[in-house]
Order: structure tokens, then sequence, then C-alpha cells
């Protein structure tokens, strides 16, 4: 039996990670998925995983709000911002010059719409009030701005204002919930309830070629067609209950995006702080999409776009697991979707196909409002205007992510797909992650002919300039990591277990569990990271296993040779070699009883040509062989006043005594203390009285046995006959 080193788990698992061979690589983005990692400016990401010209886009103006929840333009091209946090109405000018039109102490505009006449109109939440604005106003407040609906004069009292529309007549439209309904507002009259509806909230409207009011619904995710006179038809049941947005199409098709899941509240009501006379706390239940844009978290399931067809039929266009629709903007290129929680913009066409057109720093994009010389689009999670080009940009730039080696590499020769040759292609390369911190500067290199040109570094980033016509498929730069030696990261022995195949397969084994201790706590880690999980194997106290954590940077094949050396000695002896699994199991009795270390050197020679391979070493902890059971010598036994009288001495060459047992006249086991009482040593000297069985004490003779153990459990006996 042997001394173990390390802690035992009693979980059982065997795991072992391999690793892959050294050679010329290839980085390659030639997907949506990957290309989405980079940043395009003036250029478009299709579904097909190509580059190509887009619109461009810039920020025109950073609203010190955190929200901008709605967006209107008038026909000289200013924008009108409805803002939350705080709740605000800013005009913007083509140049990017901001002034505040109105104040609130509502918690949010929710909506702002520019009417016929060129007036403004904003909806506050949570009190549902409508205001007239005039365009050239300055610091327009509740009390000195014209209201022109509030729910409280009307005999349902709806909560919330979501979206307005204006029709041909001039006459304002408002979507209401809590109860949902629309309102009618006409110059001069009282607000009147246009239409009815049974659901949660109105959530969009739009008015069609026919002077129809089309309208989403948040409840069943109901599409309405209600005409002049307010008599609504149901034209679509989404399958998702809510209607974020819709669109119009010039030939009549009806765009719509939807959120959540049908018989389950997607998201709990959000708490407000509303500001009033008087402070008051304020629960909002908000629609799902709404409660996702003001926590910033991902609505389950993502979003859906359908296309209702002139005749009535629907199909859905497009969907997206990760992106919530917050609004679509019909244009002659395709449906434009305003995304988050990733601020993405969206080109989808007739066929479903689609494009990432514009990523803006933001973590939503939340409206669009055209002009005559761009379509603006506002942002929240940092409330922003940008504006975005009608047609494509001149000129686009893509710019990949960082591309980690891992290790040091040389930079071949970049393989470039492309239909045309209008684009130039860059690289730049460095050593730290982040490419701002002095990494080289932007070389231009032609693509498909020789090598980057860049220096040696770890990490990579390409850079390709798009013109009208460019299209760029896929991407791949070649590079051969420098080879850098493997690493032993740990060794754990353990003596008296052992794991092979014929083991396992013994009838009820004692298990014992190999595991790795914490290096920074010194316990064992219960975290099952690859090569790391617990090591079954089964007790046998003539074997020893040696277990061992190992990488390589290059993601090279690695072999393993296994040395031992004895206590004092000074050169380590082979032990066994080309070994391909991470542990080693032996048998003790190859190494003579004693103190020793084991050394696990690791290679990867089988990746590299003879003379380039390296290699990486540890060594485990001391640890001890000890299979010989101790000795018992100068046993004397005699009977004295009724007592035996023992003494005798026990001795192992390995571990030291731990404990002794006698018997009488084959009687139970009695513990019996060394000399000393500290059994610590090599060699203890017993010397004691042992009491005579009551049974056999008339008799003239008996029998003491002594049994002794070492450390590690191994065990003999002697006798002695007393007359």
């Amino acid at each position: 039996m042997m001394r173990r080193s390390a802690p035992l788990l009693c979980f059982l698992f065997l795991g072992l990670s391999v690793a892959h061979g050294q050679g010329t690589r290839l980085w390659t983005q030639s997907t949506f998925e990957e290309l989405e990692h980079g940043r395009p400016e003036g250029v478009s990401i299709t579904s097909d995983g190509h580059l190509a010209a887009g619109p461009g886009n810039r920020m025109l103006y950073s609203s010190p709000a955190t929200y901008v929840w709605s967006i209107a333009a008038d026909k000289a091209g200013n924008a009108y911002l409805a803002t939350g946090t705080p709740a605000t109405v800013e005009r913007v000018t083509p140049e990017g010059k901001a002034t505040t039109l109105f104040t609130s102490k509502d918690l949010t505009v929710q909506t702002v719409r520019v009417g016929p006449d060129g007036s403004v109109y904003a909806a506050t939440l949570p009190s549902g009030k409508v205001y007239k604005l005039s365009p050239d106003a300055k610091e327009l407040n509740e009390e000195n701005a014209t209201v022109v609906f509030d729910p409280a004069t009307t005999a349902e009292k709806p909560k919330y204002v979501w979206d307005m529309a204006f029709d041909s007549q001039g006459r304002l439209y408002i979507a209401a919930g809590g109860p949902a309904g629309i309102y009618r507002v006409s110059a001069g009259q009282k607000p009147e309830l246009f239409f009815k509806s049974d659901e949660q909230h109105i959530r969009a409207l739009a008015f069609d070629a026919q002077g129809n009011l089309i309208a989403g619904s948040d409840g069943s995710g109901l599409v309405y067609r209600i005409d002049k006179n307010g008599r609504g038809y149901v034209i679509y049941d989404a399958p998702k209950p809510e209607v974020t947005a819709l669109a119009l199409g010039a030939n009549g098709s009806i765009y719509i995006s939807t959120v959540g899941e049908k018989g389950r509240n997607t998201l709990p009501p959000l708490p407000a702080q509303g500001i009033a006379t008087v402070t008051a706390t304020i629960t909002i239940v908000q629609p799902g999409s709404v409660q996702a844009f003001n926590n910033n978290t991902l609505i389950p399931d993502g979003s859906e776009i359908y296309e209702i067809a002139p005749n009535g039929a629907p199909r859905k266009l497009w969907n997206d697991k990760d992106d919530i629709v917050y609004a679509l903007h019909w244009t002659p290129q395709g449906l434009l979707a305003a995304t988050g929680n990733r601020g993405r913009v969206y080109r989808i066409d007739e066929s479903g196909g689609y494009a990432d057109i514009a990523h803006l720093e933001s973590s939503q994009a939340t409206g669009f409002a055209d002009s005559p010389n761009a379509l603006y689009v506002a942002t929240a999670n940092s409330g922003k205007l940008y504006t975005m080009t009608h047609g494509d940009a001149p000129k686009g730039t893509y710019t990949s992510d960082v591309f980690d080696a891992g290790v040091f590499a040389k930079w071949g020769r970049a393989e470039v797909e492309s239909a045309g040759q209008s684009f130039e292609f860059y690289a730049r390369a460095g050593n730290v992650e982040n490419p701002e911190r002095a990494w080289s500067d932007w070389k231009k290199v032609t693509p498909n002919v020789g090598p980057l040109g860049l220096e040696p570094a770890r990490f990579v980033q390409w850079k390709a300039e798009l013109h009208a016509g460019a299209d760029v498929s896929s991407v791949g730069l070649n590079y051969l990591p420098v080879n850098v030696a493997p690493v032993v990261d740990e060794v754990v022995v353990e003596p008296g277990a052992r794991v092979n195949a014929a083991a396992q397969q013994q009838p009820y084994p004692q298990p014992v569990v190999i595991n790795f201790p914490n290096q920074n706590s010194g316990v064992v880690s219960f975290n099952a990271e690859p090569g790391r999980e617990p090591l079954a194997a089964i007790k046998d106290k003539n074997a020893v296993t040696l277990r061992w954590l190992a990488h390589d940077d290059n993601g090279d094949d690695l072999r393993f040779a296994v040395y031992y050396r004895g206590e004092g000695e000074h050169n380590w002896q082979l032990l066994k070699k080309n070994i391909a699994d991470r542990y080693l199991t032996f048998n003790a009795s190859l190494l003579p009883d004693g103190p020793y270390r084991l050394k696990v050197v690791a290679t990867d020679a089988a990746s590299h040509n003879a003379g380039e391979a390296m290699t990486g070493e540890k060594v485990s902890s001391r640890f001890a062989i000890d299979t010989t059971p101790p000795s018992v010598s100068n046993l004397v036994a005699k009977l004295v006043g009724g007592k035996i009288h023992v003494n005798f001495t026990a001795t192992d060459v390995a571990t030291p005594i731990s404990h002794a047992e006698y018997s009488v006249d084959a009687g139970p086991w009695q513990y019996m203390e060394p000399v000393g009482q500290i059994s610590d040593s090599l060699s203890e000297q017993f010397d004691f009285d042992a009491a005579l069985n009551p049974a056999n004490a008339e008799g003239n003779e008996h029998v003491i046995t002594v049994r002794v153990f070492d450390r590690d459990e191994n065990s003999v006996a002697a006798k002695s006959v007393v007359h």
C-alpha cells in the first residue's frame, strides 16, 4: 500500500482532451454571421454573405435624453424627436442644430407627428395627452401648449397613446390603449371615439391609398382595416400577440412587425416614476416591445415581419430570434426595419433576402422619418439622430473584427472572392487586442497575389473600401503560427489507484477519483473545464496513477513521456514514452519502496518537422511507494505476576509505523502505544503488559500475537508462546 498525495472526490468521469495539428491556417469570413462582427460604413452585409454598396449614414445629433421614442420630419427637412428621460420634443435642423420645442413633467413623450399644416403633435405618457405645438415655438410646456386630446375627458379614459396619423382631410387619429381604441380629432371639435377594440392596445396606424385606416394591436396581434365610417375588419391574425410597427408599400402591400408569444406575458410591468405637482409612483403595463426597449433586454424569440399582399394573402417575410423590430419604412429598394438591441437597420427585399445596412452606436434603432435630403433614423440607449442617404453611397468601408491567432504568427496571402475589382483591400496587425494601441498602419494589399507584407504579430484586421458595383463574397487570410513550447499545467500522483479497462470490468470495484487541486486555494476544484474532469479509477495497492493537464497554444498534437527519480538521486529515468493519453497507470513493483517524484515531458514533435519540435515539462510533488509490510524483531514475552510482559521492535523501510495491536489467546485485538507514545518513525519500540484472558487464566500456556501497521496500511503479525 502507498501514501496518497491528493484529495479524492466522489464524482466519476473520464475526460481526455485532444489537440489538433500545426501548419498554415486560413481565417475566413464568408457568411452573414461572420461578417456581422465587423463594422460597415456605407456597406451592406447581405444575408447570403456578400459585402456590397449600401446607403451612407452619419450621426447628426446626440440628444441629452436617454431615449428617442419617435421621430417626425417636416417639408423643410427639420426633424422632431420625442424623447424620454427627460420628456421633451426637440427640433433638429438639417445641419444638426437643436432646440427644445416642448418639455413635459410626464415620464416620456411617446409619439411625435407633423400635421399637414406644419404643426407638431406630441403625445405624452402616462397622462395620454396630445399637445399641438408651433414648430417655431421655444420652451413650451404643459401649461402653455395647446391640448387637443385629454383621455380624462373621454368616456373610456384610455391610459396610453402609442401612435398618431392624419387622413387626407388633415384630421388626427390617435391610437390608444388601456382600453384599446382609436380617437379622431377634427379642427374645432371635441375628440370622438372613431373605433373601439377589445384588444389591450392599438399600437400602430397608417392610411392606405383608398383612405382606409390600417391599425395593428397588442393582445392578439390583430391587423384591422377600418373604413371612413369607423367600421373595422380584421385582415390578419398574427402568430405573435403584439404588432410593433407597420408600413405600406407602393403596390398596396401591408407590412407588419410582431413580437411576443401568445398566451404568455412577455415581460413584467415596467415601474415608472411620474412627476406632477406631487410625486407619484405609477405602474405602466406597457406592450412587450416597449418594456424591452426600456430595460434593454431581449424579447423571447425576437421579431417576425409579415407581408399582407393587396389580395389579402399574408406571408412571413423575415424573422430574427435576437433582434426586435421597433419601426418599419418602405422604400423602392426594399423594406427597412429599425431594430434593437444591437442598433441594426435591415433592408428586406420581396424574396425575403435581407441586408444589414447600418450598425448604429446605440442599443436600439427606434424610428424613421423621411425628408427631402435624407432618411432620419432615431435611436435609444443612447438617444441620437442619424441621417441615411436615400441611395447607395459612392464609397463605403467595411472593417472586419479583430482576429486572434492565439500566438505570434506570420501572415501570408489574402484570398478574396469578388465580382469585379472596384474595391481596395487593406490589412494591419498588432500584439494587443485593441487596434488603437500601437498597431501597424493600414497597408494596402493586392489580394490573391502575395503575402500581406505585415510584421509577424498575434492579432490582425482587414478593411475593404467598396465603390459602386463592388461585391465581395469571401475574405480569407493565410497565417502560420510561430511554434511555442507546449505547457504541462498540472501533475497529480495518486498511489494505490489503477485506471485501465480491465480494472473497470471488475465486479463492485471500490472507486477512487483522481482530481486536480485548485491552483488558487489548494482545494479540489469542482469546475468541469475540459481536461479537468475527475478521472475514474479503482483501489489497487500495487498500482500508481499519474495524471496531468497540458496545452499547446498552437493547437499541436501532443505526446508525453514520464520519468521518475528517487529521493537523493540526480538523474531522471524513463518510465514510459509516446503517451497520447493524459494519464498513466503503472505497477508499483517497478520501483523499490521509497520516496519519489515523477516528471511529465510534453512534445509537439508529431506536428512539426524534425528539429522544429519543442517540449515542456512539469515535476510532481513528492510521494512514497510502500508495498512492503513492516517487520517485527526481538519479540520477547514473559509471564510476570499474572500478566504477559512483551517487548519488541517494529521497523518499516518506507513510511513510519502508524499503530500496533495485540491479542492474547485469540482474544479481541487491543491497541498499544509505543514507548514514548507518539508513533511517527520508521522504527518504534514497544514495551507493555498484556492481561490474561480470564477464561484461560488457569492454563499453563498462553499465546500472545502482535500486529503492526505502517502508514500505508501494510501490516505484519508475529506471535510468542508463554509458559
